[in-house]
């Protein structure tokens, strides 16, 4: 399986100049589940498409399974380094569901009878089974979000990353996206995921780093980031800890509360009032 290491990584994009990145270090360990968050232009989308080689650094550098990621080309990081967009139209081109979800697997040169299962699997695990022969235009931008998702999760990359997955998605689609994560998780994979949906990040990641105009300014676990003690830091990215967070802070139930303990809790308090 294969590692991210970003070592002093800077980044100035060349026709503006600005500094996206300013010594960013970060490892992320094999088949660890990492959110990135962060306000927004705070690096996080720079950061990941490092990952990749669609960006290249200014500074620094990014290992990728031990490997300096300038030594690859994007060809050889795309079957290590799986990347969905935030906006969907930007990967989408093909006629068909299937069409787009198999031309992942048909570059990297998987035989069509592996190719086929890779792509049933990955609709069926984002509620897409039904629609293999449907234009992608004629899908709504929510479930064209999961076809995007499908299309990377069939290329079976040893690292996924997901930047806004849960955009747009309601209740089914956030559950399929958090079905799909635990899913790569389970399999030794390694996910990392930018996300503004702090409930979503603290239910589903085992580690968040925080990033600020380019520098990451906390890293521990959700009930590390997300405890009282951290929330100056947080309102300095303009970002709020979940409600859950805030209520168990209240409670003295930790940052990451469980459902139950919240109404456990909040029940004691009534009946107490």
């Amino acid at each position: 399986m294969i590692d991210i290491r970003a070592e002093g990584l800077v980044h100035v994009y060349p026709e503006s100049g600005v500094r996206a990145l300013e010594g960013v270090d970060l490892h992320v360990p094999t088949g660890q589940r990492v959110a990135l968050i962060g306000q927004n232009g705070s690096g996080k989308t720079t950061l990941v498409r490092h990952f990749n080689g669609l960006l290249r650094p200014t500074a620094g550098r990014v290992l990728v399974g031990g490997t300096d990621a300038s030594e690859l080309r994007v060809a050889q990081l795309a079957r290590l380094v799986g990347l969905v967009f935030q906006d969907p139209d930007r990967q989408i081109f093909a006629s068909t569901v299937r069409s787009e979800v198999e031309f992942g697997p048909r570059n990297l040169g998987m035989a069509p009878a592996e190719r086929a299962a890779a792509a049933e699997a990955s609709l069926a695990a984002v509620g897409l089974a039904g629609e293999a022969a449907t234009n992608p235009y004629d899908l709504g931008a929510a479930r064209r979000k999961l076809l995007a998702i499908a299309s990377i999760l069939a290329m079976r990359t040893p690292v996924l990353v997901l930047d806004e997955p849960t955009t747009g998605q309601d209740a089914r689609g956030v559950e399929a996206v958090r079905a799909v994560i635990d899913q790569v998780a389970d399999e030794g994979r390694t996910v990392i995921a930018i996300s503004h949906d702090m409930r979503f990040v603290a239910e589903t990641f085992e580690r968040v780093v925080v990033l600020r105009a380019g520098r990451v300014v906390l890293d521990g676990t959700p009930a590390e980031v997300f405890a009282e003690p951290a929330w100056p830091a947080l309102a300095s990215t303009y970002l709020e800890p979940p409600l859950p967070a805030i209520v168990g802070a209240r409670l003295g139930l930790g940052a990451t509360p469980t459902d139950g303990a919240l109404v456990g809790a909040l029940r004691t308090g009534a009946s107490s009032g």
